[in-house]
């Protein structure tokens, strides 16, 4: 297996070198000045990690430094002790967290597809004024519709209950634009074979168009978890019980308190730390997924 693997993997890594030696000066400077500047733009990773892993002394150093020379986990234990003060135990919240943002990213990625499906494929009355309309919600900021959401939340009921969580991330516009983008580049043909095969629209939308549409789900999963797992407003302003509250708002709120006291600074960088690693993780693992949806989306 190895001799054949190596067999295939020869005429990939020729082809590779013949583009190279084919560049003219230009091309190869573009090369290494687009190389440098991704190693430029790596810079504010490199001082996430070794912020939260710097002792009180180097976070006050001057010169500052980049890079750690001392590791050590005291923030991350500062931490630990500060949240065991709290009469809620950070379980709860890390729990209130992990199921908001997975429904989050179920139900947004379902939503925004069935509302693409028809915007795309059905071609019914108003469907250009529809979609110019979702469109247009795309110029309000959040702060805008806060005031809203929080009238249509309170006259709902769902106050302090995992619905006033969700239901302000089901209104996706940035999704169903991808979605409807990607499903535009689907052949019509398709779905009419698997409907003359007897698939109901359902069938159709499930089987077939949300196969198709894989960098699309995975480029809205992505959007969706950040904003989910970082998503704050809804916490401070639908959830009087502390219990309902998630992760990223108890974070926050620990961050603002320990930012006054100087002696705290490593703690709110083991904070931030912990919050972005799962952004990173998910955007890592995807990442191909969001390069061929933007690809397809017309988005240059």
């Amino acid at each position: 297996m190895n001799k054949t693997s190596n067999l295939f993997r020869r005429p990939a890594l020729f082809r590779r070198q013949q583009r190279l030696f084919r560049m003219d000066r230009f091309q190869k400077f573009l090369v290494v000045f687009m190389t440098l500047f991704s190693l430029l733009m790596l810079i504010p990773l490199v001082y996430i990690f070794n912020n939260a892993l710097k002792p009180f002394q180097e976070l006050f150093a001057f010169p500052p430094t980049l890079f750690v020379r001392h590791p050590t986990l005291h923030n991350f234990l500062d931490l630990i002790a500060v949240t065991q003060s709290s009469v809620t135990p950070i379980s709860r919240y890390l729990f209130n967290s992990i199921v908001v943002t997975g429904l989050a990213v179920v139900g947004v990625t379902v939503v925004s597809g069935m509302c693409a499906y028809p915007l795309s494929k059905m071609k019914f009355p108003g469907h250009n004024l529809v979609f110019g309309t979702i469109l247009l919600t795309l110029m309000f900021a959040p702060e805008a519709v806060s005031t809203t959401r929080y009238i249509v939340v309170t006259h709902i009921g769902i106050m302090n209950t995992y619905w006033a969580h969700l239901l302000p991330l089901m209104a996706a516009p940035v999704a169903v634009f991808l979605f409807k983008q990607f499903m535009d580049q689907i052949p019509n043909e398709l779905l009419e074979a698997g409907k003359m095969d007897g698939a109901k629209e359902l069938t159709v939308f499930f089987k077939i168009v949300i196969p198709m549409c894989m960098p699309a789900v995975a480029t809205v999963a992505i959007l969706t978890f950040q904003a989910a797992w970082s998503n704050t407003e809804t916490s401070s302003l639908f959830m009087q019980d502390e219990s309902m509250k998630t992760f990223s708002f108890y974070i926050s709120t620990l961050v603002s308190g320990a930012s006054a006291n100087i002696a705290r600074t490593g703690t709110v960088a083991a904070a931030g730390l912990i919050l972005f690693i799962p952004n990173l993780i998910i955007f890592l693992i995807f990442q191909r997924k969001v390069i061929a949806t933007m690809a397809h989306s017309g988005i240059k």
